[in-house]
């Protein structure tokens, strides 16, 4: 009976104190206090990894594309290295059939004859009834000393200069000094790239705020990098040695190479000889040693390029000409469009327990660049801008001397508005081929590199390689393969 009443007691009290749980509302608002708070803490840790995800990859992003802009730099530099050194190999053809010209002194050795002759016709001319043919005669006999003098001073300074230079530039053709610079810039090309892009996205990640390791790789459109296996048979830079590759082509390459040659040294020839001889060409012409000089001097380049230096010494060669190609856009990025990729590792979470990245490969930003010569651009032509000055009167190879004569006047600038002068209207027009040509060969120097759209096909598997090349090495990479280009182009930001 007592057990019972006990339990009946602890009965009531329980619903007692149920009953009057709802009166007493005090720390209730605590509570639901403590459970919004911490779903604003989870809230706020999603939005600040989410933060950190898209700013890091933002960042990421502007290393991958200093990084290939960097690379891409780097090839149409050497692009315009090689293109600058066929023109001095031709320049140096050029210059040492010059002095050897002027070592030998075998126009020099002519012109006596040729002033001792007008000396023997002058008298003729002197007491002739008709005045200008008397005049003629005195003319003769007072010009004939002053040539004889102008062309020993020439022969003179020439053989001088020769002395000093002629065995510069007979060294730099025997030992084929040019070309075995050409042959080292085009192997250490791919290594220059890959060191240039990855110094690039290094620094980026060390401007950070957080210190991070950042790394690049260069790749070719073939899922090769730069420098890679393919290397051997297809070389990054599209050029071709004419002298040591082995080509199905060869040669075709070989002849291209070699009248190439022939054009740029005879056209430098012509330019040294137009520049050091127009004292000859307009007051000495007498003597006929400009005449005699360009004579010997083209025989002195043949000798060089027909007989001594016939398969050597030849100019490096586009690989590929504009006719030989049937698709052009597969060409294009084929051999002249890269790829940039800058690998970090995986950001850590905040809140590891809760957050969790679904991707569980490394991060990866890339970018795509294309090697190419810009078209001339149209630009605003004032009336009569492009008349030329007055000229030289020659002087020393490269360094004319010029013509006294009126300053040329200052070109005006372009008016806003062009019916503002009404007399004189600015006139639209491209930029001088001479200064802008836009051929694709290694004879322009116009070579130049910009960032495209990203949309390479072969994108995806560049991403799914894991790269093991100039010390980049370690990242895992996402499986790519399965992906269509469509699928791709949808999901990437380029």
């Amino acid at each position: 009976m007592a057990r019972r009443n006990r339990t009946l007691n602890a009965s009531t009290t329980l619903c007692r104190r149920v009953h009057t749980l709802h009166r007493d509302e005090g720390g209730s608002l605590s509570i639901v206090s403590v459970f919004a708070l911490m779903m604003l803490v989870l809230l706020l840790g999603m939005v600040m990894n989410s933060a950190r995800q898209v700013d890091q990859k933002v960042k990421l992003q502007n290393a991958a594309d200093s990084a290939t802009y960097a690379g891409g730099v780097v090839l149409s530099r050497n692009m315009n290295t090689l293109a600058f050194t066929n023109h001095l190999l031709s320049d140096v053809f050029a210059l040492t059939a010059y002095f050897r010209e002027a070592r030998d002194r075998s126009s020099e050795s002519l012109t006596p004859e040729i002033l001792n002759n007008w000396e023997r016709v002058a008298p003729a001319f002197q007491g002739s009834e008709f005045p200008p043919f008397d005049q003629l005669g005195y003319a003769i006999e007072e010009k004939v000393p002053a040539e004889r003098d102008m062309v020993f001073t020439f022969s003179e300074w020439s053989y001088a200069a020769a002395e000093m230079m002629l065995p510069v530039f007979e060294e730099i053709l025997a030992q084929r000094m040019i070309p075995e610079f050409q042959r080292s810039l085009t192997d250490a090309t791919p290594v220059m790239v890959q060191y240039a892009a990855d110094e690039v996205a290094r620094r980026h990640g060390q401007a950070w705020p957080v210190n991070t390791e950042l790394r690049a790789v260069m790749w070719r459109t073939n899922v090769d990098p730069v420098g890679g296996i393919g290397e051997m048979s297809r070389r990054t830079l599209p050029v071709v040695d004419p002298v040591m590759d082995v080509t199905l082509d060869q040669d075709r390459y070989f002849r291209t190479a070699r009248v190439q040659r022939e054009q740029l040294a005879r056209r430098y020839l012509r330019d040294w000889n137009n520049e050091s001889l127009h004292s000859f060409d307009v007051l000495g012409k007498m003597s006929q040693f400009s005449n005699l000089w360009r004579i010997f001097t083209c025989g002195q380049l043949t000798r060089l390029l027909e007989v001594e230096y016939p398969a050597t010494n030849l100019p490096f060669q586009i690989r590929d000409e504009r006719n030989d190609i049937a698709d052009v856009n597969s060409h294009l990025e084929t051999d002249f469009m890269f790829v940039g990729v800058v690998y970090r590792q995986q950001l850590n979470n905040m809140v590891p327990g809760v957050f969790r990245n679904p991707v569980a490969t490394d991060t990866q930003a890339y970018s795509e660049t294309m090697l190419f010569v810009p078209r001339r651009r149209l630009l605003k032509i004032y009336p009569g801008s492009s008349i030329p000055a007055a000229g030289t009167i020659g002087g020393v190879p490269g360094e004319g001397l010029p013509l006294p004569g009126p300053p040329t006047p200052d070109t005006p600038p372009p008016p806003r508005d062009p019916e503002e002068n009404g007399e004189q209207l600015w006139t639209i027009g491209y930029q001088s081929r001479g200064w802008y040509p836009h051929d694709w060969n290694l004879i322009n120097q116009n070579w130049a590199t910009q960032l495209v759209p990203a949309t390479t096909s072969t994108i995806p598997a560049i991403l799914s390689v894991s790269p093991e090349i100039n010390g980049v090495t370690g990242f895992d990479t996402p499986d790519l393969y399965s992906l269509s280009v469509e699928d791709f182009r949808w999901l990437s930001h380029h």
